[in-house]
């Protein structure tokens, strides 16, 4: 099935396969068990397929699947930039949704000689590896001229959650979303895997070209890992947030990257393990 590239802040699942899911449930309140529906978020496996050749395999959200391929494939370093993907192709089966992607020759020459093949839990965008060397990929630093009064992050988390439709929905999901210098909420996807919510930010950023990258900052309601770090990096964005702790291997990459990280972003506090210059009051 052909799809045409909706607008970057578009949520809709794909056609075939809803974003979410109502089930009958048995709930009990302070000692009354009631019958009633709940939604749940869907949780799909997602095939990325480049140039017709099976890359990698990931559980996934079914919203926004083009954002995701091109998220991650500049994450990956399968391309250098959006112009080089032609084409995304989604279709959906009985057995999950495979994600067609074509991309220039040049970058498909490239992919072949590293191919790695993954299938993982949620999210799990390390499963699958084959060398410490594709794990450790030291991204370029960054360029970034952001600066941000500390006190716009909690505001900004606040709209985020007030734009998280399916979490509001199922309480199953994670949330990654582009902050303008001003703490405007600009962009939001969301996903079962915070991962994935990530590179589909990174994919509508991509695809939209309308957003001051050197300005902005990425926020997400989960935990900082490495690969979080990186995916930040490989957007180019100077600021990552997060509403929860970082580890030790992503406050390093991102001293080494450049890039201002701050954590446990709640209740107007935050502890910054890097680059505070760009944090700043006054």
């Amino acid at each position: 099935m052909k799809r045409d590239v909706p607008s970057p802040d578009s949520a809709a699942g794909t056609d075939e396969v809803p974003a979410q899911r109502t089930f009958p449930v048995s709930r009990w309140r302070h000692g009354v068990m009631t019958a009633e529906v709940d939604h749940l978020a869907e949780e799909v496996p997602v095939a990325l397929e480049f140039n017709g050749i099976s890359h990698a395999v990931m559980l996934a959200t079914p919203a926004d699947l083009e954002d995701f391929a091109l998220g991650f494939s500049l994450s990956e370093g399968i391309v250098q930039a959006a112009s080089d993907i032609y084409g995304v192709d989604v279709e959906a089966s009985t057995q999950g949704i495979t994600v067609k992607v074509e991309i220039a020759s040049g970058a498909f020459v490239e992919l072949k000689g590293r191919r790695r093949a993954m299938a993982g839990r949620t999210g799990c965008g390390l499963c699958g590896t084959e060398s410490l060397d594709e794990v450790v990929r030291m991204p370029e630093p960054v360029r970034s001229q952001a600066e941000f009064d500390p006190r716009v992050f909690e505001h900004a988390f606040a709209v985020l959650h007030k734009r998280q439709a399916l979490l509001r929905d199922t309480g199953a999901t994670h949330a990654a979303a582009w902050m303008r210098p001003d703490g405007e909420i600009a962009l939001v996807r969301e996903d079962v895997g915070r991962h994935n919510a990530l590179d589909k930010l990174a994919g509508a950023l991509a695809r939209g070209g309308q957003e001051d990258i050197a300005r902005g900052a990425v926020i997400v309601t989960s935990r900082a890992s490495y690969e979080m770090v990186q995916k930040t990096a490989a957007i180019g964005a100077g600021v990552l947030a997060a509403v929860s702790g970082p580890t030790a291997m992503a406050v390093r990459l991102a001293d080494t990257a450049g890039i201002t990280l701050a954590g446990f972003v709640r209740g107007g506090t935050m502890v910054v393990y890097s680059h505070p210059h760009r944090l700043h009051t006054g």
